[in-house]
């Protein structure tokens, strides 16, 4: 009767410890890779994943609670880290366009493009657009009441910039000493699928918006995803690099870094707004690139 006892104390300790799942995407909308299982058009991502979104957006619905939005033809990596406290540390990865995220989030998550690193300087529930254009301009709307700051640094420059719950700015090739304060442009996915618009003739209007319905996305030239569809029903891994990510670790120390702490030290200079004139320009830039 004890070692009946002490095999189930075994067994459930063992099934307690395992990684779980760090959330589901339908394969209808992304392309998936990294270690998963596909069941029912339903890929279940575990420990490292890629999801690059199709024609439209991909959402990945999250085991913690709460979704990522991975907007159409972009690409977004997820690497849960190992972690005695629930959740585990989740670390996101936007390569390429744009995505919305809203999560519970804790000072062990973070998320990072090719220039930047986000860090949550508090836990709360999280509701962050982000989008990230060719030429590195990074947009970036943190909404929500209760959203946590967000520390944004500059891993190769050493800068700093505290976003504040209801900021929506713009980094400027991804400096964060050429800051856009109140940038209007959306960060997040577009409201129409990015598909051209056509006549019944099939021949488009030849408007620029038209042409880009998107061009945060697919005019900085972001291909249609090519990885190709896992077989239902089989685990897969295929995983080119290995990544890891460990939340516990001590993050580099605030001082030093040039930026604002919520403890009153001054921001980078933030560029304000230049009337109609500086978004038109704006607007054909991301359209067309370096005039």
């Amino acid at each position: 009767m004890v070692l009946r006892l002490t095999g189930v104390l075994l067994v459930a300790t063992a099934v307690a410890g395992a990684q779980q799942p760090i959330g589901t995407v339908s394969t209808a909308d992304a392309t998936v890779a990294g270690s998963l299982a596909v069941n029912n058009g339903q890929a279940v991502l575990d420990g490292s994943a890629s999801v690059t979104a199709k024609d439209q957006t991909a959402t990945v619905k999250l085991n913690r609670g709460g979704e990522v939005r991975v907007c159409a033809t972009s690409s977004l990596h997820l690497t849960e880290g190992k972690s005695a406290n629930e959740p585990a540390p989740l670390l996101l990865t936007l390569d390429r366009g744009a995505a919305e995220i809203q999560m519970p989030v804790t000072e062990n998550d973070a998320i990072m493009t090719p220039d930047l690193r986000f860090a949550m300087k508090a836990r709360g529930p999280l509701d962050l657009r982000l989008r990230v254009t060719s030429n590195g301009d990074t947009c970036v709307e943190n909404r929500g009441a209760n959203s946590p700051a967000v520390r944004v640094t500059d891993p190769f420059g050493g800068a700093m910039y505290i976003l504040l719950s209801g900021q929506h700015v713009l980094f400027e090739h991804a400096s964060l000493k050429e800051v856009v304060d109140n940038e209007s442009s959306p960060c997040g996915c577009p409201t129409a699928p990015p598909v051209s618009v056509a006549d019944a003739s099939g021949k488009t209007d030849g408007s620029a918006t038209a042409q880009h319905p998107f061009p945060e996305a697919i005019s900085d030239g972001l291909a249609k995803p090519t990885v190709p569809q896992e077989t239902p029903g089989v685990t897969h891994v295929q995983v080119s690099t290995t990544m890891s990510y460990d939340g516990t670790k001590p993050q580099a120390a605030d001082s030093g870094a040039a930026g604002s702490d919520t403890n009153g030290a001054a921001q980078p200079q933030a560029k304000k707004g230049k009337g109609f004139g500086h978004s038109v320009g704006h607007f054909f830039k991301r359209i067309f690139g370096k005039l």
